[in-house]
């Protein structure tokens, strides 16, 4: 998996709805939903009814979050 292949594969699921799951320390993990909102250089941003959340490519290529399309 290299930073082209994840802009691609975020550029053909814009403004659609995803699940983000997000791997933090000591085995807790948050689950985000959304709609792929924008996608920028270095970081894509998911939007919700109650928040914008952002995330970095690196956080998908270091398997800190996993994405769902729904």
């Amino acid at each position: 998996m290299n930073l082209d292949t994840i802009k691609k594969e975020l550029e053909n699921h814009l403004n659609k709805k995803v699940i983000i799951k997000v791997y933090g320390m000591r085995n807790k993990t948050n689950t985000y939903e959304g709609i792929i909102n924008n996608i920028y250089p270095n970081i894509f941003t998911i939007k919700s009814s109650n928040f914008e959340k952002s995330f970095t490519y690196a956080d998908l290529i270091t398997g800190e979050i996993t994405i769902k399309y729904v």
